[in-house]
Parts: C-alpha cells; sequence; structure tokens
C-alpha cells in the first residue's frame, strides 16, 4: 500500500489542527482565574457530554435500549461503580431484547 503525499499532508494537518483544539483549552485555562463558580461549570461538563452522546440513540431506539439505559443509570446511581452500570445496561439490554424475540416468536 502507498501513501498518497497530499493525503499524508491531510492527515498531518489535521492531527496539528486536533492538537492545537485541545492544547489550547489547557493554555487558555492555565492564563484564566479560576474561580469556584467556573471550576463548578467545569466539573459538569464529562456528565453533559456523555448525555448528548447517549440521549439520541435512546431516543430513536426502543425498549431494550430503553431498559439498558434505565439498568445503567440506576445501577450507577446505587453503586457508583462505572465497570457495574455498564455490566447491569448490557445484560439488561441483551434479555429484553432476547424476551422481546421470544415474545414475538411465541406469538406466531
Amino acid at each position: 500500500m502507498r501513501l498518497d503525499p497530499h493525503t499524508l499532508v491531510a492527515i498531518l494537518i489535521m492531527a496539528g489542527v486536533t492538537f492545537a483544539c485541545r492544547a489550547g483549552g489547557y493554555w487558555i485555562l492555565r492564563r484564566v482565574p479560576t474561580g469556584r463558580w467556573l471550576r463548578h461549570f467545569l466539573g459538569h461538563l464529562p456528565g453533559v457530554i456523555f448525555v448528548a452522546y447517549v440521549a439520541p440513540v435512546l431516543a430513536a431506539g426502543g425498549p431494550a435500549d430503553w431498559a439498558g439505559g434505565l439498568a445503567t443509570l440506576l445501577a450507577m446511581r446505587a453503586s457508583g461503580n462505572v465497570a457495574l452500570g455498564i455490566g447491569a445496561g448490557i445484560a439488561a439490554f441483551a434479555l429484553t431484547g432476547w424476551g422481546l424475540s421470544f415474545w414475538r416468536g411465541a406469538l406466531r
């Protein structure tokens, strides 16, 4: 496989822009005095970004997706353990999907 020089230049430019965006945020925040309000605001960003990724999937999904999302939420709230939450969500999704397919097959 041969790499085209134009493709290599495009990849390097995109990598540079991505690095500049990420490093620029750190650079700016080092120079801005972070008060209590800003630290509190920035502490909520990871959760908000996660919800922005998950909400459209759940909105477009069906009962198995909703069961998985609910199980993940409940397990995370109860335990605070990410691995347990993910496991509960996967199990609920799989069991609900299996149950629905079994139920639909039984009705035929």
